[in-house]
């Protein structure tokens, strides 16, 4: 339904985009705006997106590995995306990195605006967003083109961790005690672009060298049913055992994090939750060096492992001392980015 303020398309292109919307949703829901969520239904965006009690439209999938598929996958799911957007008619689009809405834009064109915390992510050749809204952390010099740049104070993570907390007996349910030592692992992205050999490489040690520590129990959260059977299929025993365990439902990454006593992962978004919330954060992440990473890194919030000899001698397994509840203080990120989408609204319909 169209408040007469502004209507704001959001596209849930990939599973941390799920928690990042959501207080962004809500926010512009009080300012009196309205929303529509679309999902690509991959990685999990849409079990999720039904965790958080979000309502959006389905429409698409992932469409593999092969950089071919994934090209014309991107250009498919844009026109599967047609009906709904012509039928809502949107004043602005949203995504944190979303083709298939940069294509569609470009196509009916609809004012874009996009958020990234990652520079080195790969755009689409002569396709470019109106806007962009980026951590400061980030440098200027790879958003070049006709898009504007507005700039929000620490990482995306700050956006909702803010409104966390956490959900009781998450644990329990797993079959983990408080004596063991609990990591929570995450495997590299093997299907993105800037995937690198050798995280996966550092993955497999990692899991295999948890599995031979006593007293210590391994949360896998794979990124898809192929990450999981490659799991079941290499190390039987270690899940037989119930040393490694793969969630059979999809859980709030959040609240598994704050629950481990350390958090190991291949990714970039795991790894800033868990340095939001205070957990220590080892990045097994190999390929190119991120801005924010190097912040964190700097800042001593996350520890770059680039290989076995790193991993045994700089992570440290021991329980961690928890606080009762997590930091919920004030930080200005979600305030930032709903003023600049609401700039950004307000100088669209000037210009109309």
């Amino acid at each position: 339904m169209d408040n007469g303020k502004g209507k704001i398309w959001i596209d849930l292109d990939n599973s941390p985009h799920v928690p990042l919307f959501k207080p962004i949703v809500q926010e512009l829901g009080r300012r009196g705006y309205s929303v529509m969520l679309t999902a690509r239904d991959c990685f999990q965006v849409c079990a999720l997106a039904e965790l958080h009690r979000l309502p959006y439209q389905r429409v698409g999938r992932h469409y593999g590995k092969n950089k071919l598929m994934k090209g014309i996958g991107l250009v498919f799911r844009a026109l599967q995306l047609i009906p709904v957007t012509w039928r809502w008619k949107p004043d602005l689009a949203l995504s944190h990195g979303s083709r298939s809405q940069m294509i569609l834009c470009r196509l009916l064109n609809i004012p874009l605006v996009m958020m990234t915390d990652y520079e080195h992510a790969k755009g689409l050749p002569g396709l470019r967003p109106d806007w962009m809204i980026l951590p400061r952390a980030l440098p200027d010099h790879f958003a070049v083109g006709r898009e504007k740049i507005s700039r929000y104070d620490g990482i995306k993570e700050d956006v909702y961790v803010p409104s966390f907390v956490p959900e009781q007996g998450v644990l329990q349910r797993l079959g983990i005690d408080d004596h063991d030592v609990v990591v929570t692992l995450r495997p590299p992205a093997t299907e993105a672009h800037y995937f690198r050999a050798q995280s996966e490489e550092l993955f497999e040690a990692v899991i295999a060298w948890l599995g031979s520590v006593p007293d210590l129990r391994v949360i896998v959260l794979p990124r898809n049913e192929k990450q999981a059977d490659f799991v079941r299929q290499s190390w039987p025993e270690l899940l037989a055992s119930g040393k490694v365990i793969i969630p059979a439902q999809v859980v709030d990454g959040l609240n598994l994090i704050w629950y481990s006593d350390l958090v190991i992962s291949g990714g970039g978004t795991m790894n800033r939750e868990a340095a939001a919330l205070g957990v220590p954060v080892y990045s097994i992440f190999r390929g190119e060096l991120g801005a924010v990473d190097k912040y964190l890194s700097d800042t001593g919030r996350l520890k770059l492992i680039a290989n076995v000899e790193e991993m045994l001698a700089g992570i440290a397994l021991k329980k961690r001392s928890r606080p009762a509840t997590p930091d919920n203080g004030e930080r200005p990120a979600l305030r930032q980015i709903v003023d600049h989408l609401e700039s950004i609204l307000a100088r669209q319909n000037a210009n109309l």
